[in-house]
């Protein structure tokens, strides 16, 4: 390694406009690197460090544009990283202060010391208390002899890290060093392998002794590292943590939590500012997913595809879609060819299509990026110019792909999206080879963008640029052509892509899951702080293959429990390839199928308050709700389902029972939670023991909730949603006596014109409820007319309910609850 600081620096221009009194401070490094600090909102910083004194990558394709009268906020192309990207807000405070060898930068919410000498950046908020430092000396260094480039901060005691994506091992990353370079990880071990599928180069720091928390955002895409401590080296004089880039340049956002309280909440804003938020998902995608290899491998694979939507009727298991592995795809001689069809496999298409819509069952086709030289159409794109092209010819650049059984591979070559004719030709096949045939979701898989040869060359649109800083933002392109290519077959419904590999911004087009997980107890645990990672790092609709994607078949108790835990994430499918020759399916372990039924009937009755919850984040760790509770900030195996429900999945063999801490509020003590099933009160705040019979998963309920529970279905719209069951949380006897009045409002949403604004007030230990209908239309025969609603309360409630008609009560779970019938005028 030849290491080299651009320290020190010199001024060059403070950039400023009449209208945008933002500064765009530039410096140049003492070999002509090109250094800059600008500010984009009052919580919002950007520092860049290009070692070539110009861009190595003059594009971003993570950082949205949210000037006004932009239609697309991230053009195919990119966005320019020179452009001024976000708006400038109207009287905001800019303050700048020089002195010899500082530059002090000061905005509403922050104070910023750059030193001219060291190069160094020293953050404060308002009040003078130091967020994050730099390390003094060496900070922003880059590797001569590869392109390597490094940024280093100071470590501070007790700081804890979180995000970076789909990452194994413990929500807080202090401690590690973990790799951004997706992989086809297949099998991996959920605590310990890196780096795994994709690249998220996003973490959230809360300094425990200052109680301030912040994010880091770098904008890159080539490989990367991310050290929070592990490495120890006592010439740079204090406690250090890195992040590291095998090529490209330093692009980097400070994002300040400048607000009072639900500090992880208002990081995820300014995110979701910079990068997007998530797609529109169809509600059926919330549904059940089914999913297994081994139906597509089979020689009769269509009558095997059409017995799976008749079990799902005959066992009584609902299903909203089915992922159709790539087996269709597979040549004479075994080869997997995209884009085609195995007609001895399946012989009708078309029918094939047919049997699971009339099943109420989307589909899914799989398809991959790569063609086999041996592919069909492997010329004709080779001589459009739509593949990723070799380092030094202009020829198509070859690797080995996955070619057909287990371990085989052949030459072939990548689709390049950042060509016009890779791009095209992608969306023309997904149209013509699939969505006419009547596919209604695209599976994007097998799309890390792994080479031989990083040097290889993508087009760029015109300016050709090295596969090492491109490898996620193909995968982002694919997500997007199959997005429009879907958008633009159906434009008045939602697309569903689901991709496997993918990075910062790829939810602004597609869902994801946690890749070919392995088979066990040990995957279902830690899998749960992998998806909270996910969630927190911009990718709130994510899951994992339930039941396990690789090894032999789950036993019926890991199985039950695996589908428990499943049912309350934002995507729900099982999926397998298992290497005993079995397939994962609802049904595989008869013993326990009332159990497997009872949990997905649970989400399709949930399925109202999933959707709702997925606007942004739906899943996440109890210290996101839970800020001013210590023990939530090491709770890694039980999450938040939206605000108010505590998920605690058993991943132990044989346990019956759970240790759960029920977080509270070490400030006003009024936080109380209700076991969902039995009806018993917890106070906030302590670890308690509790039943974990093997039909049911332990879910606890915040006091002063409602929740809503429809009608199970079939498949989403098989009936109209035109009964809600409004399930109430108020606790009798709080713990906080003087906590304020409780008011618990919820509306349910029909279509435009229709709703129910539902309300239940504690009144002098008395229940009131209350039914008022808002807007409907009598003439729109397409819309349910609500003629009542249920009121359900927890077993065990016995205050007076005043306002509602009495109901035989609901057993559920082996407990009585009692209900009441309001009528709606």
């Amino acid at each position: 390694m030849r290491l080299v600081d651009p320290a020190p620096v010199t001024l060059v221009s403070i950039d400023t406009t009449p209208d945008d009194p933002r500064p765009r401070i530039t410096f140049r490094g003492r070999n002509g690197e090109m250094l800059r600090v600008s500010v984009i909102t009052q919580d919002i910083i950007r520092v860049q460090m290009n070692p070539d004194g110009a861009y190595r990558n003059p594009r971003t394709w993570m950082i949205q544009n949210r000037q006004r009268d932009v239609s697309d906020p991230v053009p195919r192309a990119g966005n320019d990283r020179d452009a001024v990207l976000h708006p400038y807000a109207q009287g905001s405070f800019i303050k700048l202060e020089q002195h010899d060898d500082t530059i002090t930068l000061h905005t509403d919410a922050l104070r910023l010391v750059i030193t001219l000498s060291t190069f160094s950046l020293r953050w404060f908020d308002c009040a003078g208390v130091e967020i994050a430092s730099d390390l003094d000396r060496g900070a922003y260094v880059y590797d001569r002899s590869t392109r390597a480039i490094f940024h280093y901060m100071k470590l501070n005691e007790g700081a804890r890290h979180y995000g970076l994506g789909e990452v194994a091992g413990p929500l807080d990353k202090t401690g590690m060093r973990i790799r951004l370079d997706p992989r086809d990880a297949l099998g991996y071990n959920a605590e310990t392998t890196d780096p795994l599928y994709k690249h998220y180069p996003f973490y959230i720091t809360f300094e425990e002794e200052r109680y301030r928390t912040y994010g880091m955002l770098y904008d890159n895409f080539s490989p990367a590292a991310f050290d929070f401590g592990k490495e120890i080296d006592y010439t740079k004089r204090s406690r250090y943590r890195y992040a590291q880039f095998d090529d490209g340049d330093l692009d980097y956002y400070f994002l300040y939590s400048s607000v009072p309280y639900r500090h992880l909440e208002y990081i995820e804003y300014l995110l979701g500012e910079l990068v997007g938020a998530p797609a529109e998902m169809p509600k059926w995608a919330f549904g059940y997913l089914g999913s297994t290899m081994k139906y597509t491998e089979a020689p009769d694979a269509q009558e095997q595809l059409k017995k799976f939507a008749e079990l799902c009727q005959q066992h009584d298991i609902p299903c909203d879609l089915f992922h159709l592995s790539s087996g269709y795809t597979t040549d004479q001689e075994g080869r997997r060819n995209v884009f085609t069809w195995n007609t001895d496999r399946i012989p009708d298409p078309r029918a094939m299509f047919d049997d699971f819509h009339k099943a109420g069952i989307r589909v899914a086709p799989n398809v991959k990026p790569h063609l086999l030289t041996t592919h069909p159409d492997y010329a004709d794109l080779a001589a459009r110019g739509g593949f990723i092209l070799d380092a030094e010819k202009d020829e198509p650049a070859i690797s080995q792909f996955w070619a057909g059984g287990a371990g085989t591979t052949a030459p072939g070559s990548l689709i390049d999206f950042t060509s016009e004719a890779g791009y095209q030709w992608w969306k023309d096949k997904i149209r013509t080879q699939l969505l006419e045939y009547g596919a209604d979701a695209i599976w994007n898989d097998n799309n890390e963008y792994q080479m031989d040869d990083t040097d290889a060359r993508c087009q760029g649109y015109g300016t050709p640029i090295r596969l090492s800083m491109m490898r996620p933002v193909q995968t982002l392109l694919m997500a997007r052509a199959s997005y429009e290519a879907l958008k633009e077959f159906r434009p008045d419904e939602p697309p569903l892509v689901i991709s496997r590999s993918g990075g910062m911004g790829i939810q602004r087009y597609a869902q994801t899951w946690s890749g070919d997980n392995e088979t066990s107890w040990h995957t279902l645990k830690w899998n749960i702080p992998m998806g909270l990672s996910l969630s927190l790092s911009g990718q709130p609709i994510v899951g994992h293959d339930v039941g396990g994607f690789y090894g032999p078949a789950p036993d019926p108790e890991l199985f039950v429990r695996w589908v428990q835990n499943g049912i309350f994430h934002p995507r729900f499918c099982i999926h397998s390839w298992n290497t005993d020759g079995t397939v994962n399916e609802p049904w595989m372990h008869p013993d326990v199928l009332p159990h497997v039924r009872a949990a997905i009937h649970l989400r399709y009755r949930l399925l109202k308050y999933l959707y709702d919850a997925s606007v942004w984040m739906m899943m996440t760790p109890t210290m996101y709700e839970f800020e001013d509770d210590p023990r939530t900030r090491s709770q890694y195996f039980e999450f938040m389902l939206d605000h108010d429900l505590l998920v605690a999945p058993v991943y132990e063999p044989e346990a019956r029972t759970r240790e759960v801490y029920l977080p509270g509020d070490p400030f006003n003590k009024n936080i109380s939670w209700c076991d969902f099933y039995t009806g018993i009160w917890y106070e906030g705040g302590q670890t308690v023991t509790v039943d974990a019979p093997l039909d049911r998963c332990p879910l606890f309920v915040r006091d002063g909730t409602l929740i809503l529970m429809g009608k199970v279905m079939r498949y989403v719209g098989e009936q109209p949603e035109d009964f809600w069951q409004n399930y109430v949380f108020i606790n009798p006897t709080p713990p906080n006596p003087d906590r304020q009045f409780i008011n618990c409002k919820t509306r349910i949403s029909i279509t435009d014109s229709v709703g129910v604004g539902n309300q239940c007030e504690k009144i002098e230990q008395a229940l009131k409820v209350t039914s008022e209908l808002f807007r409907h239309d009598p003439s729109d025969a397409t819309v349910p007319s609500f003629t009542h609603v249920e009121f359900v309360f927890p077993p065990g409630e016995t205050r007076e309910i005043i306002g509602g008609e009495p109901m035989e009560d609901l057993i559920e779970w082996g407990y009585a609850r009692r209900r009441v019938r309001v009528p709606v005028t």
